[in-house]
C-alpha cells in the first residue's frame, strides 16, 4: 500500500502525521506557479510526444486538458488552501479528472526537481518584467517632476546641513540614475536565469530521448538548456541574485522616501502630499503624514532580510536538491511583490508630492550655500584655492556676526574680507548665477537639466521597447498576473 494521494509515495505504508504533513506543505506559497506549471507540462507532454511516449491521440487529450484546467483557472482561481501537497501535486490530480491515467504519464523521465527549478523561473521572468516596468513607471514620474522643476532651486544637502543650491529636477533625476541601475541589474539577473532546466531530471538527467532545445525554445528560453543536470536542480545563485536586485531596489526607494519625508516636515517645508498618499492621527487633527513614503521605507528592512535568509539557506547544501530549497519560494516571492508594491506606491507618492517653489527658492538663498562660489570668484582673481578657502571662511563667520548673507556684507565689510574682488556680489552670488555656473554635464544648471530631461523621456521610450520585445508583453492581461494579484 503506497502512501495515499502523494506523488512520491511508493515505498510508504504508513502516513504521516497530520502536524507534519501540514508543515511541509508548500501550496499555500507555490500555488502561484500554477500557470507556468501548465506551461511546464504543456512543453513535456509535447516532447514525450515526440520521443514516442506519447501517440498523437493521446498527445491532444492531454492538452486538451491543460488548456481546459487553465480556462478554469481563470476564471476561478488557484486555490491556495486545497489538501494537495504541492502545485505539482494539484495539477497532476486535476488534469487526472480531465484526462486520466495520460496525466500520470506526464510525468515520465521527470522530476519534481526539474519541474520546480523551471517553473520558478517561468514565474520569475513575470515578477522581473513586473520590477523593470515599476522603475519606468518611477522613473517616468520622476522625471516628469525633474521637467516641471527643473529651474526651480532648492538647497542640496551633504551631512544633512546645507551645502550648495541645487534644482528641484536635479534632485529627483539623481534618484532617477539610481534606479536606471536596478533595471540594468534586473536585466542582467535575467539573462543570467534563463536556460531552461527541464530534462534535468532529479540530479543526473531524464533517460527520455527528449530534444531539450527544443523544449527551450519552446518554453522561451533563450539562452537554451542547462548544461549540467546537477547544477539545474541544485542552483538558487538565480534567486539569491534576484533578492539583491530587490534589496537594492528597495534601498534606493528608502532613499527616495527619506528625502521626500524630511522635506514634508514642517521644519523644511519643502512638501505638501496629497490625500491620494497621506493619513492622519487618530487623535490629532492637525496632522498630515507621509505613510505612503514611510511604508516604503520601512518595508526595505523586509525586502533586505529576505536576501540575508536565501544566502543563508543556500550556504551549507550539499549537491543537489534538498528539502530547504522548497522555503526559496516562500522568501523570494513576497520579497518580489513587495518590489513591485513599493515601486508603484513610491511613484503616486512622488506625483501627489507638491513642491512649495518659493519655500525652496529662500531657502537655498540662505546659509552661505554660495561660499564656495566665492572662493571660486577669488580663485579667478589669481588667489590659490586653499588660501580663497580661507580667506571665505573668515568672511562666513564675520557675516554670521553681522547676520547678513555673503552677497549682503555691507561695502566696508567687503572690501575689509575681500579686497581682491571688484563686482557685484549680489549679483555673482546670487542662486541663478550659481546655478548657471554648473553646466557642465551631470551638472544642476537649468540648461542642463533640462537636456538630460529630453535624454530621460528618449531613453523612458525606448525602455518601453526593450520590454515589450524582452518579455514579450503586451496590453492583454496575463493569467499569472490576475493569480498574482488574487492570492498575494
Amino acid at each position: 500500500m503506497s502512501q495515499p494521494g502523494q506523488m512520491w509515495g511508493g515505498r510508504f505504508a504508513g502516513s504521516l502525521d497530520p502536524a507534519f504533513a501540514e508543515f511541509q506543505k508548500s501550496l499555500p506559497i507555490d500555488h502561484v506557479l500554477a500557470f507556468a506549471d501548465l506551461e511546464t507540462n504543456l512543453a513535456w507532454s509535447d516532447a514525450l510526444a515526440q520521443a514516442g511516449v506519447f501517440d498523437d491521440e493521446e498527445l491532444e487529450k492531454v492538452r486538451g486538458a491543460i488548456d481546459d484546467l487553465a480556462e478554469h483557472w481563470i476564471e476561478h482561481g488557484v486555490p491556495a488552501d486545497d489538501e494537495a501537497e504541492d502545485i505539482h501535486s494539484l495539477v497532476e490530480r486535476e488534469l487526472q479528472a480531465r484526462c486520466g491515467d495520460l496525466a500520470k504519464r506526464i510525468h515520465t523521465g521527470r522530476s519534481r526537481n526539474d519541474q520546480v527549478a523551471t517553473d520558478l523561473r517561468l514565474f520569475l521572468r513575470e515578477r522581473i518584467a513586473g520590477c523593470i516596468e515599476g522603475v519606468h513607471d518611477l522613473c517616468a514620474t520622476l522625471v516628469e517632476k525633474a521637467k516641471q522643476h527643473a529651474a526651480d532651486p532648492m538647497p542640496g544637502y551633504t551631512h544633512l546641513q546645507r551645502a550648495q543650491p541645487i534644482t528641484i529636477g536635479h534632485h529627483a533625476l539623481a534618484h532617477a540614475e539610481a534606479l536606471s541601475r536596478d533595471r540594468e541589474r534586473l536585466i542582467d539577473a535575467f539573462d543570467r536565469m534563463d536556460q531552461c532546466p527541464l530534462g534535468s531530471a532529479a540530479l543526473a538527467g531524464t533517460t527520455v530521448a527528449v530534444d531539450r532545445q527544443v523544449l527551450a525554445d519552446q518554453l522561451g528560453f533563450e539562452n537554451g538548456p542547462t548544461r549540467n543536470s546537477l547544477d539545474a536542480t541544485a542552483a538558487r545563485d538565480h534567486l539569491c541574485e534576484l533578492a539583491f536586485v530587490a534589496a537594492m531596489i528597495t534601498t534606493h526607494l528608502s532613499r527616495l522616501a527619506e528625502d521626500y519625508i524630511f522635506f514634508a516636515t514642517q521644519e523644511a517645508g519643502f512638501v505638501t502630499f496629497g490625500d491620494a498618499v497621506s493619513t492622519g492621527s487618530s487623535l490629532m487633527p492637525q496632522k498630515r503624514n507621509p505613510d505612503a513614503m514611510e511604508l516604503v521605507r520601512g518595508k526595505a528592512g523586509r525586502v533586505q532580510g529576505a536576501l540575508m535568509a536565501l544566502m543563508s539557506t543556500v550556504k551549507g547544501l550539499p549537491m543537489a536538491y534538498n528539502r530547504d530549497l522548497q522555503t526559496d519560494k516562500e522568501t523570494l516571492i513576497p520579497a518580489l511583490l513587495e518590489t513591485e508594491a513599493c515601486l508603484h506606491v513610491a511613484a503616486l507618492a512622488v506625483h501627489h508630492a507638491t513642491f512649495d517653489v518659493a519655500r525652496c527658492a529662500a531657502a537655498a538663498d540662505r546659509g552661505y550655500l554660495n561660499a564656495t562660489d566665492l572662493a571660486d570668484l577669488l580663485v579667478d582673481a589669481g588667489v590659490p584655492f586653499r588660501e580663497a578657502h580661507g580667506i571665505v571662511g573668515r568672511a562666513v563667520n564675520r557675516a554670521v556676526e553681522l547676520g547678513v548673507e555673503l552677497q549682503d556684507l555691507p561695502d566696508d565689510e567687503r572690501k575689509a574680507l575681500l579686497p581682491q574682488l571688484d563686482c557685484d556680489l549680489r549679483e555673482a552670488l546670487s542662486v541663478r548665477a550659481v546655478l548657471d555656473r554648473r553646466s557642465a554635464v551631470g551638472g544642476t544648471a537649468p540648461a542642463r537639466v533640462q537636456a538630460e530631461v529630453r535624454a530621460w523621456e528618449e531613453q523612458l521610450a525606448e525602455w518601453a521597447t526593450g520590454v515589450e520585445e524582452a518579455f514579450d508583453l503586451d496590453d492583454d492581461e496575463d493569467p499569472d498576473d490576475d493569480d498574482d494579484e488574487s492570492t498575494s
